[in-house]
Formats: C-alpha cells, structure tokens, sequence
C-alpha cells in the first residue's frame, strides 16, 4: 500500500497498538526501535495478555495464568527477548522425560548424530514405546522430513491412521506432542501444522529443539518490552481499552475509555474474539467479520498446587495416559523460589503447575474436581506425592486460549493490511506461517510493524528473523 501524500512534519509518526500481549508488544518494540511513537493500551494493569502472572487473590501467590514454553527455533521469539534484555532469563533443556503411571521415565535427549537422527538413540531406548511403535513413528517422521505437506482438508489424526501409526504412538507421542504444542485435539489439526511442529522441532536441528523454560514470572518477563518502549519515547497505558477507530485523512481517531485520541497509525493486536465488538459497522468490515466468524477457540488449564514438601525432583516432565500432560516444577524452575528453597534451613515444598492443553473437558468442572482429579494423577506419577499434604491450589482456565488449527483455516487468516487505511491487525491467529504459538504472535507483531513502517515511508522495512538453518542430513531438503 503506498503512503499518502501529507504535510511535512519534522515530530516522529505516532502510532497506537491495541493490546500489550506478545503480539502488541513485538510491533510496538519494533517500531520504537524504527523510531515511532507508540502508544500501546492494555485493558489490564499488566503486560503479557495470555502469557501474564498476577497475584492470586485466594492464594496471595504470583501465578501464570499458564505455563508457557519455548523451543530452539522460535527465532523470532528469542530475537523478541534479546531487545527486551531478557534472553538471560530462560533456562534451557535439553531433554525430555516421559513418565508413565507409576513413575517409569523414558528420556529422550541428544546424541552426535546428525539431524534428523539426533535423537534416535535415546527414542530407540525409550520404554514407553515398544519396537513396533518406534517404527510406525520413524516411517512417518521420513514421510515428513523432505517438506511440509499441504493442506487438503485432512486431518493429521487421519493423515498419521493412513500412514499405519499404531494406536500407542498416536498416544503416547503424537498426541503428547503436538497437542501441548497446538492446543487442540488430531482430529481438528491440520497436516501442515502437525508436520510444521514435527519439522521445525524434532527433525530440522539438535538446537531447535531445545525447550526453554521462563525462571521469572511471565509479567515479570514481559514488563521489561513495555521498559523498552518507554526508553524508545513511548508510552504503556493501563486500565484502557480500544472501544473503537474511526480513519479520517491522514490520521485515525481512536477511542479509548470514552475519550478520542489522534494516531497517524493504529495496530489491532488483540484476539479474534475480541476483534469483533470493535469493528465499525459499515460494508468495509464485512470480509474481515466473516473471516473471524470462521475461528473457534480452544481451552487451557493451568492447575497449581502447593505440597508441604518435595515429590520430585524433575524440574519438568510429560505425563502419559492420564488428564494431565506436564508437570511443571515452579519451585525449581523459578529463581527466586529456588533460592528461597536453598537458603531454608527446614528445607521446602513443592510448587508445581499441571497444564492440560485442549481442555474442554475441565471447562465446566468446578475447581474443586479439578484440583482432586490432578492430586490423583500426581500421586501416580510421583512416588512421594501420597506422602505429601496439598497446603493449597488454584485452578486456571483460559477458555478461548488459542485459535483452532482445522483444516482449511489458513485461508481465513488475514494479513496485516486491512481495508482501511493505517489500520493494521496483529496476533497469533493472523497470517504469520505459524499456529498460535508465543513464537507465531511475535511473527504476527513484527509483520505489522513492517506494514506500517512500508506505508510511512514507501520503503520495504524488515523485522522478522529467518527460520534456524537445517543442519546435518536435513540439509539436502533445504
């Protein structure tokens, strides 16, 4: 889209993004950076939108309102975190650990071959899978290496059946994977998505597969792109939503709180869901609200418990056949807690998060169900949880967490440019190449900050860091 002709003016663009998630906050560290004035307004008292911590009022604890983790090749996303000065704050793991009920742990980690064969030495160990299972798995992992498939309306629950999986693997590893990774169930995930985690996670390098883990609270993380902003002569406003836009020549009308600001820009950085209730109603916006009456949503739960003592010493794990897919041990993971723990002469409990992704089954039970059935499935993990007394917990349910990767989907994800002049939308359920991942709404962030930078100045502006290089074997496919 060319720029319009307007006066000259020697003040720096202005610029207003609606929401201060991963996805407003990478556009408005963007252009700050490209030296834009950006006013970024967020409805709640902190930053980080889905991935944020608060103080839990029932329980006086800094909780997230849901773990949230990284991989090697979140690009994007870790380029994200070096402008924020937080790249220091991510602990890495190069393993993963598989529990069964009853605490039988296969791990799976590195080895000196090369990629894609990195990690079959400690697959061909891993007793959670037998022989049979471990071929099924490797016979679809060649079928997925060379490229990503298209998308044709399947779906990869159907897609992994029609490649002879066995009932196990589609269990015990599709399922545990890509589900955690997607948030929602095989049979409503497209095949490009399924076999884009597979690619970029497992197959293409040793390092992009590597998962990092937050060792602060997520607002704490995230706090520090609002720092950078501010720096940048930017401004973060509290407590104000975006009600509506109103474009006018040269400039757009923003509504926040009742009271109407001026902006030479305004990026949309909110979810979906949201993104309804504030367009103007007139035929422009008839394409965008039909493409957004095509999403649907899916739920995570995120369930804390505090122990009077240590149940494990895993700082994480995946947890199979049950509810619950992953324990995460805030009480090691997270420095200052850890620290409390070293430094305590009676020694400590355990914080632990148990997340269920694609969580419509928890939706509607009652915090106390939910806290029950988790305790339950702990103790069949963790040989020292039935000892240990639960001194309290929380439930966390985020019921429109992500956007729903069916098939077909991609042609109802809209770019950033939209039909009115200097309005540009971001967030993770845009087109970015990615699902709704914290990489993805970055992806979606510093896309819309090349837009508005491209309308500004008529030049092509470049924000997004290329994808980890395939390594090893992987690089005869490119």
């Amino acid at each position: 889209m060319p720029p319009s002709t307007e006066p000259n003016t020697k003040q720096p663009s202005t610029v207003a993004i609606a929401g201060g998630g991963l996805a407003g906050l990478a556009a408005g560290c963007a252009l700050a950076e490209a030296g834009f004035r950006v006013t970024l307004f967020e409805r709640r008292p902190y930053l980080g939108g889905r991935a944020s911590s608060y103080q839990h009022p029932g329980t006086g604890e800094i909780v997230d309102n849901c773990q949230h983790v990284l991989l090697g090749c979140c690009t994007n996303l870790l380029d994200f975190y070096g402008r924020a000065g937080v790249q220091d704050k991510i602990r890495w793991y190069e393993k993963l650990t598989f529990l069964e009920p009853g605490g039988r742990a296969s791990v799976i980690g590195l080895s000196p071959l090369p990629a894609p064969l990195h990690t079959a030495p400690a697959f061909l160990r891993a007793a959670c899978l037998t022989f049979r299972d471990k071929m099924a798995i490797g016979r679809a992992m060649a079928m997925l290496a060379p490229s990503t498939p298209a998308d044709r309306g399947e779906t990869f629950l159907d897609w992994l059946k029609r490649h002879g999986q066995t009932a196990p693997a589609i269990e015990r590893f599709w399922k545990t994977i890509l589900v955690s990774a997607l948030n929602e169930d095989l049979d409503q995930v497209s095949v490009p998505y399924g076999a884009q985690v597979v690619r970029e996670s497992f197959l293409k390098s040793a390092a992009a597969g590597r998962m990092g883990i937050p060792t602060v609270p997520l607002t704490d993380l995230y706090s520090t792109a609002g720092n950078y902003i501010r720096a940048r002569g930017g401004d973060i406003q509290f407590r104000a939503s975006v009600e509506s836009f109103q474009t006018v020549p040269f400039a757009v009308n923003v509504t926040t709180n009742g009271q109407v600001q001026k902006f030479d820009y305004l990026v949309l950085a909110i979810p979906f869901d949201g993104l309804g209730r504030i367009l103007p109603d007139t035929p422009a916006a008839a394409p965008l609200a039909a493409a957004l009456g095509q999403f649907s949503s899916s739920p995570i739960t995120g369930i804390h418990l505090w122990f009077d003592r240590q149940i494990t010493a895993l700082d994480h794990a995946v947890l199979l056949d049950r509810t619950i897919q992953w324990m995460f041990h805030k009480s090691r993971i997270i420095e200052s807690r850890a620290n409390e723990a070293r430094e305590s002469a009676n020694g400590s409990g355990s914080y632990i998060e148990l997340v269920v992704s694609c969580s419509r089954s928890l939706v509607d039970k009652s915090k106390a169900e939910i806290v029950d059935l988790a305790v339950r499935e702990a103790q069949e993990f963790f040989r020292d949880a039935p000892d240990a007394q639960l001194l309290k917990s929380t439930v966390i349910k985020e019921v429109h967490a992500t956007y729903s990767p069916r098939p077909g989907m991609d042609q109802y994800r809209p770019k950033p440019d939209t039909a009115w002049p200097r309005v540009f939308l971001a967030g993770d359920w845009t087109a970015t190449g990615w699902p709704a991942t914290m990489e993805g709404a970055v992806r979606s962030g510093y896309l819309a900050a090349e837009a508005v930078a491209r309308f500004a100045s008529g030049k092509r502006t470049s924000f997004l860091v290329p994808d980890l290089a395939p390594r090893g074997l992987m690089r005869l496919f490119g």
